[in-house]
């Protein structure tokens, strides 16, 4: 286990150099000077000049990354050129609570609920049951978050001049505080952003467990007269987890940064609205410490995922 977690970590920090060595040089070369832009109307060609020598812009590209990289070993994510002489985490510290919450509270959601109707599925297959399930999943699946988003929106308008209610339409409440004017913010864009995982996790459980459900042991254990919950829960669902646990894994990797639409469209003071808003502004130090943020996240998942596949099958192990 230790020699599996000391190369898992020595491969994290390969992934981490390659993500902001592609971030860094897709920023060098874009078009677009952030100094100029930040000066604006105000621009002299010495305080310009002089800028570009406090970021360190003056400087060859090779030199500027490895500046990056020295002040990354100290947990410096740099200066904001958007913000003069304001650090990277100071902007993105505020954010960081509020996209972790969104997160975690639409993958737990996803979870109770799709695999569930996943099991259910598999269970009444070609049924009914199963075609309707199936059949809501895949217009879930299909539509974009941002058009769910737009359509919650509306309805939620809609109610409140029909009731003449001010159910929030925008906006996020106090970070993990949980007084019902907090909630009542956060419930639209927690269903919105877990409708597409949902659907993607009930429609991985189905096939999975359709899949086992067909192995002779399922056929054995039911002949034995075992009861029909042990089957399916005890024997059938832990062989069908594997794949929900990749998805999960991938899932947790994302709970920081993978609501940027979600964010933006229903105000959300997020990381996805700080990298958005970044982008437009061009300012390269906080974009490249959000995706830093997303491939550290993302490899992280992935080794709660290479922890849990021996968990839900004792063969596998992690070495």
């Amino acid at each position: 286990m230790v020699q599996f977690l000391v190369k898992r970590f020595i491969g994290l920090i390969f992934v981490i150099i390659g993500v902001t060595f592609i971030t860094f040089i897709l920023g060098y070369n874009a078009p677009g000077d952030p100094i100029q832009q930040l000066l604006g109307n105000h621009f002299s060609r010495a305080v310009y000049v002089s800028l570009k020598h406090s970021y360190g812009l003056d400087l060859p590209w090779y030199q500027q990354y490895w500046n990056f990289l020295t002040r990354l070993t100290r947990f410096d994510l740099g200066l904001s050129f958007r913000q003069r002489n304001y650090p990277v985490w100071n902007i993105l510290k505020d954010g960081v609570p509020v996209s972790t919450e969104l997160g975690f509270f639409a993958l737990i959601l996803q979870m109770l609920v799709g695999i569930p109707i996943g099991i259910i599925s598999a269970l009444k297959a070609n049924t009914w049951v199963d075609t309707l399930n199936m059949g809501i999943m895949l217009i879930l699946f299909a539509l974009p978050s941002f058009v769910l988003a737009f359509f919650a929106q509306l309805i939620i308008v809609w109610l409140d001049t029909l009731t003449n209610g001010t159910w929030p339409v925008a906006g996020w409440g106090t970070s993990w505080r949980f007084g019902w004017s907090d909630i009542q913010f956060m419930i639209a864009p927690i269903l919105v952003y877990a409708a597409v995982g949902t659907a993607l996790f009930a429609r991985l459980a189905r096939t999975s467990m359709l899949e086992v459900l067909r192995q002779d042991y399922v056929r054995t254990a039911r002949a034995k007269g075992l009861r029909e919950r042990n089957v399916v829960y005890r024997h059938a669902f832990r062989n069908a987890m594997i794949p929900l646990v990749t998805v999960f894994g991938l899932s947790v990797g994302l709970l920081v940064t993978g609501a940027f639409f979600i964010e933006n469209i229903f105000n959300i003071p997020g990381i996805g609205q700080v990298t958005i808003n970044s982008i437009n502004n061009r300012d390269y130090p906080v974009i490249q410490a959000t995706v830093m943020l997303l491939a550290v996240a993302v490899v992280v998942g992935n080794l709660i995922s290479d922890l849990l596949y021996s968990v839900a099958d004792p063969r596998i192990k992690t070495e």
